[in-house]
């Protein structure tokens, strides 16, 4: 069974921490998997996970960077992964289903917004490749080892969503580049791709989810220029956060994809988007402050998403 889009009244907040929301889980003996989790959002993640007991797999484009940032921390292994390169995606699953181990947890957080025009693999569109299209081959590649009865696949979005649904008659931007909406469209696969997979996994006790984890400033703008940043009001021309109110902590903002990975608040549902640590409610048309988007949560676009993706990646587990 699925739950409506709309919210629980689950306790937490924008101001919950990671750490709040596995207050009391015993993650001992759990798997989980975090895809860029030596940084920003994953890095928290990461710890999160590691303190209520899990061991975790962090797959890292920066394998010595990662290596370096998870120093000291217990029950954390490294492997190499690049995203945006299909056949690294494939060396990584083939690596990890060849030691026999299942997964419980899976948070696709690794990701890039806003960056200049970039072309991977055939000529595909950076952050619909590596945001999305990375991450549907990483998971249907993994599936063999996904256990079911209980497993969770977390699909980390962004309020962007609201900036573009999906371009079907030109996914990869091959005319009118717009880093914005290019970054947009790909937060609506993510979304889109949580619904579909929640509805071909929940048979086996497989559940999906996306979020949006909220304003934070983190490695993830790196690819924003210092004037954008001040043009948009987030830091001053000395680099300073001008609205601290306005943006969480990286502990807050890694609190609703570790509720969403899990929350026993969350058993028997799935397929649906949060924010703020509670199910987001749909959003209220010219207003792009919260919610979500009809658009990602669409099931037939999120049916022909999935088409569209086993097309292009050539790998479908559920073929």
């Amino acid at each position: 069974m699925s739950t409506a889009q709309h919210k629980i009244g689950s306790g937490f907040g924008a101001h919950s921490t990671a750490d709040d929301v596995l207050a009391g889980v015993d993650l001992s003996g759990k798997l989980a998997i975090v895809t860029g989790g030596y940084s920003g959002l994953g890095l928290e993640t990461t710890k999160a996970l590691t303190k209520a007991g899990a061991r975790v797999v962090v797959p890292a484009r920066r394998p010595d960077t990662a290596k370096e940032a998870l120093a000291g921390l217990d029950g954390v292994e490294l492997d190499e992964l690049d995203l945006g390169d299909l056949d690294s995606v494939r060396g990584f699953a083939e690596r990890f289903l060849a030691s026999g181990r299942t997964v419980d947890l899976v948070i696709d957080n690794a990701g890039i917004m806003a960056c200049p025009e970039t072309r991977v693999g055939p000529g595909w569109e950076a952050q619909f490749a590596t945001n999305h299209l990375g991450h549907f081959a990483l998971i249907n590649r993994l599936w063999p080892a996904i256990e079911p009865g209980g497993a969770r696949v977390v699909s980390v979005s962004s309020r962007a969503h609201h900036f573009s649904g999906i371009r079907w008659d030109d996914v990869h931007w091959q005319s009118g580049y717009d880093k914005w909406q290019a970054y947009g469209q790909a937060k609506t696969a993510n979304v889109l791709f949580a619904v579909h997979l929640d509805k071909l996994g929940a048979d086996r006790g497989v559940r999906a989810f996306s979020l949006h984890p909220g304003g934070i400033l983190t490695p993830l703008q790196r690819h924003l220029p210092k004037a954008e940043m001040v043009e948009r009001g987030w830091i001053d021309e000395q680099g300073n956060v001008l609205n601290p109110s306005g943006f969480k902590s990286p502990e807050q903002g890694a609190a609703t994809q570790v509720w969403a990975a899990t929350s026993p608040q969350l058993a028997g549902m799935g397929g649906v988007y949060l924010e703020d640590c509670d199910i987001a409610e749909p959003a209220v048309d010219g207003d792009q402050s919260s919610g979500v988007r009809a658009w990602a949560t669409d099931p037939e676009q999120a049916a022909r998403l999935w088409t569209l993706s086993a097309e292009l990646t050539g790998v479908n587990a559920f073929a």
